[in-house]
């Protein structure tokens, strides 16, 4: 006898007509595709409506997508940054229905062309890095009390049982 699951997709990876009823709640839900996957995420672009000033369409992409515009700033540089953008085309598009009000996935690509972040480091990428209000409260309380930045981390990294499990960076 043979089971067949009546969705084989896992409900954390993106499709095509996937609905959401807000802006962040899609965010959200990239973020922690990204998180999984081992990519960090960013806003492309979002195109507010001139009559209510609505975002009507949107697009979040890795990090690593498209190519740095070049630094016009100063021509004297002699050691540039080191080129962090591969022309990554992963994203996923999203459209407002304006008959419901939310936000349907109309344009995705889950292609990947560049090596992806272990589990285990996940949590260091800037859109993965997620400070909880408990931990910015001992941040604060560290910081009035006059113990500095590297001493918080540390002593934060020893309640979790190491930096490994702390969700944010020094």
């Amino acid at each position: 006898m043979c089971f067949r699951r009546a969705n084989p997709i896992p409900s954390w990876i993106p499709q095509i007509g996937m609905k959401f009823s807000t802006l962040d709640e899609a965010c959200k839900f990239w973020e922690y595709y990204g998180g999984q996957i081992g990519f960090s995420v960013r806003k492309r672009y979002s195109n507010p409506s001139k009559f209510d000033g609505k975002i009507t369409s949107c697009r979040y992409v890795c990090s690593k997508e498209g190519h740095r515009v070049a630094d016009k700033r100063d021509h004297s540089t002699k050691q540039s940054r080191a080129e962090t953008r591969t022309d990554y085309q992963v994203r996923i598009g999203l459209t407002i229905d304006r008959e419901t009000g939310n936000y349907d996935i109309f344009d995705l690509v889950l292609e990947h062309n560049h090596m992806l972040h272990l589990k285990e480091t996940c949590h260091l990428m800037p859109s993965q890095r997620k400070i909880s209000e408990v931990q910015a409260f001992e941040i604060e309380m560290a910081d009035d009390s006059g113990i500095g930045p590297k001493a918080a981390h540390e002593l934060a990294s020893r309640h979790v049982g190491g930096s490994c499990n702390l969700s944010y960076t020094r």
